[in-house]
């Protein structure tokens, strides 16, 4: 059987790329770049590629991308968008959480959720940040984003998505946040690109900066940051508050 976050992706990455939560990836990307000195010889991976927005925008300055996602209609889109780019960048099916690589790369991203937080235990999760720490290589940086848990203690995230989505996006609601697990419960409702209608019961695990920070230091990491994560826009300047919706992690094995 089917996860929701499986069933979510099928079929929809024409819509997904409309999201408003996708229109950041130029300055994320200038961030990226930052935070490695631009060194194009640094091999990227880019877990829950998605539609492959990030991969392609870094391929397109010159860097050396893998991008890895477990849906395949997401990956049939990024390979089409890379075409039209006429770039090749190798986008490979793969369950975040069963990654075959060791020691292979200099950086992983795993931006906007990307897999991590999406999964249905804790223990998921964690698998996934193992498997992307044993990709990269000693000294490498994992950079990522994840739903901070201080912002449901203060803010309606149905208030939320609603102020920030657009007309034709997904519809977030219903939504039921439990203190004892951090997780949200909700019913999200779509429109997939063959205009079938669709109705998914969510679940999605938030994290406070505590828990990142020891989940991380767990994994062998010696620096770690958590900065606010704002869309198109991260920095090393944003002090995580509780009115970020999500949190960005930069680490350094």
């Amino acid at each position: 059987m089917k996860r929701w976050y499986e069933l979510l992706f099928e079929n929809y990455g024409r819509k997904y790329d409309s999201e408003e939560f996708t229109q950041g990836t130029i300055g994320e990307c200038d961030f990226i770049e930052k935070e490695i000195g631009y060194d194009r010889s640094l091999k990227i991976i880019d877990i829950g590629c998605g539609t492959g927005r990030h991969s392609i925008e870094l391929s397109k300055r010159g860097y050396h991308v893998t991008g890895i996602d477990l849906s395949e209609s997401m990956l049939s889109r990024a390979r089409e968008k890379a075409k039209q780019e006429n770039l090749e960048i190798d986008f490979q099916k793969h369950d975040a959480r069963k990654l075959p690589f060791q020691n292979e790369f200099d950086l992983a991203i795993m931006l906007c959720e990307g897999g991590f937080s999406l999964m249905e235990t804790d223990e998921m999760n964690f698998e996934i940040l193992r498997n992307a720490t044993k990709a990269i290589k000693d000294g490498g940086k994992f950079i990522f984003t994840t739903l901070n848990g201080l912002f449901p203690l203060h803010h309606s995230v149905e208030k939320f998505c609603a102020r920030v989505s657009k007309e034709d996006n997904a519809e977030y609601k219903s939504n039921t946040f439990d203190l004892m697990t951090f997780r949200d419960r909700y019913i999200t409702e779509l429109e997939d690109d063959l205009g079938n209608k669709k109705e998914l019961q969510c679940d999605e695990r938030y994290y406070v900066p505590s828990e990142i920070t020891w989940l991380l230091k767990t994994l062998g990491y010696k620096k770690i940051d958590i900065y606010g994560a704002k869309l198109g826009a991260f920095s090393r300047n944003d002090r995580l508050t509780r009115e970020d919706f999500e949190m960005l992690v930069v680490s350094e094995k």
